[in-house]
């Protein structure tokens, strides 16, 4: 970890670095606790690598930290026009960020639902295992000179990793069940025509951690399915695209229901087929199905109502 601290009423900058463990987190805390007023943190946002960190700080009396969108710094430091990039130039960049932009505390999510979605994440990596060793299996049955014991191999492999997901879908599953909100905040989600047990668990544990007062659009932009628009002067007018500047699993855990969805339910089906009609490729309609499926699963989470096709969009008479 490398810090960069302005103390008041102290003339220049002060730089340090941490490792990035349990003991280099105390000893952060430490060297910060040195000032008599309260610190301000700001972090980039870098999943495992600076969850334990934000939790740590949090923990500590007289800190304050914010975990800030690493698009958010990025771009702070083209403002800055800062063209090189280190990690000790990174730090000063954010402290910079801190010091000049409004400053969100971060809440911490509830550890049961950090498990939720540490789970998922895990089935999803397994599920990625399993196609791989798929491929193999496809690959080692077009060749008469790989030996048998190989390809039994790759198939106990399959088993092992298909009854592993199984296990831990259940404990997710338990997890959610045991918690009155996460139950009926899944239930929910499975009165969307496309929405499953499954698709629903994954849905569901990336988005319980986010701040309960995040707005729609904002669900959206976490991920990262916000229209980016590139133009320029009268001559560069690029068509638009999705940011991708956000959670890929949130993402990839609404393409398939966002899919089915479109086959299965009428007034979906007819929103997609309508931008389809205006010229869109079915990818772009896909797309769209998922932005408007994810203001439509904020507006349920936070009426506590089921799904309802009429306001996801009217049929034309």
């Amino acid at each position: 970890l490398v810090v960069a601290l302005k103390r008041d009423h102290q003339p220049g900058r002060q730089r340090r670095e941490f490792r990035n463990t349990a003991v280099g987190h105390e000893g952060l805390i430490q060297w910060l606790s040195k000032s008599a007023t309260a610190v301000q943190v700001c972090i980039e946002a870098t999943g495992l690598y600076s969850l334990d960190l934000a939790l740590a700080l949090h923990r500590a009396e007289g800190i304050e930290v914010m975990v800030a969108n690493p698009r958010a710094i990025a771009d702070f430091a083209k403002a800055l026009l800062q063209r090189s990039k280190t990690d000790q130039l990174d730090a000063e960049v954010m402290l910079e960020f801190v010091r000049r932009m409004p400053f969100v505390p971060w809440q911490p999510p509830k550890p049961h639902r950090l498990d939720l979605r540490a789970l998922m994440r895990r089935i999803t990596g397994l599920k990625l295992a399993s196609q791989q060793e798929k491929n193999r299996l496809h690959s080692v049955s077009q060749s008469a000179e790989i030996t048998p014991l190989v390809r039994k191999d790759i198939q106990s492999h399959l088993v092992q990793l298909e009854r592993h997901v199984e296990k831990l879908e259940q404990q997710a599953e338990a997890i959610v069940q045991a918690d009155p909100e996460l139950a009926q905040q899944f239930r929910h989600l499975v009165s969307v025509r496309g929405i499953a047990r499954v698709s629903a668990l994954h849905i569901l544990a990336e988005l319980v951690i986010l701040a309960p007062d995040m707005t729609a659009r904002q669900w959206v932009a976490h991920a990262g399915l916000d229209p980016h628009h590139h133009d320029s002067g009268t001559s560069i007018h690029k068509p638009a695209r999705i940011s991708r500047a956000g959670n890929r699993y949130l993402r990839a855990a609404l393409f398939m229901p966002a899919l089915v969805a479109t086959q299965h339910d009428p007034n979906i089906r007819a929103f997609y087929q309508k931008l389809v009609d205006r010229g869109k490729t079915k990818m772009q309609a896909i797309v769209a199905v998922m932005r408007k499926l994810l203001h439509a699963l904020h507006g349920m989470l936070h009426t506590d109502s089921d799904f309802v096709g009429e306001k996801f969009y009217v049929i034309p008479s």
